[in-house]
């Protein structure tokens, strides 16, 4: 029997708003990413699932913390669902970074897979959390649906581990905010069934993703 896995990604922040690095540095909701986090909220109360876990950022924990109130549902918190820690490009902008930390930002941006940040980590130290995690919750609900608030990066990285997307190749798909995915558990191996479902986003004429 497999684990159906939605696989959400918080709503925009502020500083997403100002292309700001997070990783595990914080910033609130913009009010945009509030209503993102509403619509999430609606089209969950309609589809029956087991439990409610998510990152323990504040951007996620807020996430999730709109989608129980619609759906009645426990938030469960778990650390290694986070964002990738980012250390010492936590909270610049991608110019900024480049000024300040050019060989740091050069090695962040060529997408290394076990090139550790100062004062951050690897991307492959970050799934390799993620993947410990939902595999854990894979075990614990078998034949159920979950409902699994996370981060782009979080995303990113195990959307490239089921298509067999080496880490360094340049991105080529979108990572949208408030977006919806689903991933099945079975047998020890994820499979990627929906990827970047933002259909609940379209009711808002306010919003232009």
């Amino acid at each position: 029997m497999k684990t159906e896995f939605i696989l959400l990604r918080h709503g925009e922040t502020e500083w997403n708003t100002l292309g700001r690095l997070q990783g595990h540095r914080d910033s609130a909701l913009s009010a945009k990413g509030l209503r993102q986090a509403d619509a999430l909220a609606v089209r969950l109360a309609s589809v029956p699932f087991q439990a409610l876990y998510c990152s323990d950022l504040g951007r996620a924990r807020e996430t999730a913390r709109r989608i129980a109130a619609h759906t009645g549902h426990p938030v469960l918190e778990d650390g290694r669902l986070r964002e990738r820690g980012l250390g010492i490009l936590e909270g610049l902008t991608r110019d900024e970074a480049g000024q300040r930390h050019p060989e740091v930002f050069a090695e962040y941006a060529a997408g290394g897979p076990d090139f550790i940040i100062p004062g951050g980590e690897s991307a492959s130290q970050r799934l390799r959390h993620a993947v410990e995690c939902l595999e854990e919750l894979g075990a614990r609900h078998v034949g159920a649906r979950v409902v699994v608030v996370t981060h782009g990066g979080v995303l990113s990285s195990l959307f490239r581990r089921c298509l067999g997307i080496p880490p360094g190749v340049p991105r080529a798909f979108s990572v949208l905010n408030a977006s919806w995915s689903q991933f099945d558990y079975h047998q020890g191996a994820f499979r990627l069934v929906t990827w970047g479902d933002v259909n609940h986003l379209r009711d808002d004429s306010r919003d232009d993703t």
